[in-house]
């Protein structure tokens, strides 16, 4: 299955907790003020990757605790990022991803490809990065409004736990 990516980092630890293979995808229509990222808007932008190949750079590296989606905009692309994730959870990983739509805003797209892709992952972080609200001491986000969600905790009782780190 093809996606559509800016790069890829083989061991990040800055990508959310633990060592991570951290999967930048391309496009994104939040154009954020002050993103770190600003190369991944472009939807032309970046290049064609196969998951398997992705999947055989996970292989390859058996420190990982855990695989990071971000961008761009991971939620433009679910179907090959559930693909992904779901392997990566077969071979106990744990799954993030990033996002500059909020939870709330994902859930009411009632699209199935999103919604599949967030019953695949353990934490998400929500919410467009806000310049204003840019705090440095923050880890794995940038500005004060985006959450660190439990997932897992959020399907069980359909209520939002955030994570601190």
């Amino acid at each position: 299955m093809k996606i559509r990516i800016a790069g890829i980092v083989d061991d990040s630890i800055v990508d959310g907790d633990g060592l991570r293979l951290s999967v930048f995808t391309q496009g994104c229509p939040h154009h954020c003020v002050g993103c770190q990222n600003p190369d991944t808007h472009a939807a032309s932008g970046g290049r064609d990757e196969d998951t398997e190949n992705i999947l055989a750079r996970i292989d390859e590296n058996p420190l990982l605790t855990g695989i990071t989606f971000s961008g761009g905009e991971p939620f433009l692309q679910p179907a090959p990022l559930t693909r992904l994730a779901k392997e990566a959870h077969k071979l106990g990983l744990d799954v993030w991803s990033y996002t500059g739509y909020t939870l709330e805003e994902l859930l009411a797209k009632k699209n199935p490809a999103i919604d599949a892709l967030l019953r695949e992952l353990d934490v998400l972080v929500d919410g467009p990065y806000e310049e204003r609200l840019r705090d440095l001491t923050l880890n794995f986000r940038g500005s004060s409004n985006q959450r660190i969600i439990d997932m897992n905790a959020f399907r069980k009782t359909g209520k939002i736990r955030t994570l601190e780190f």
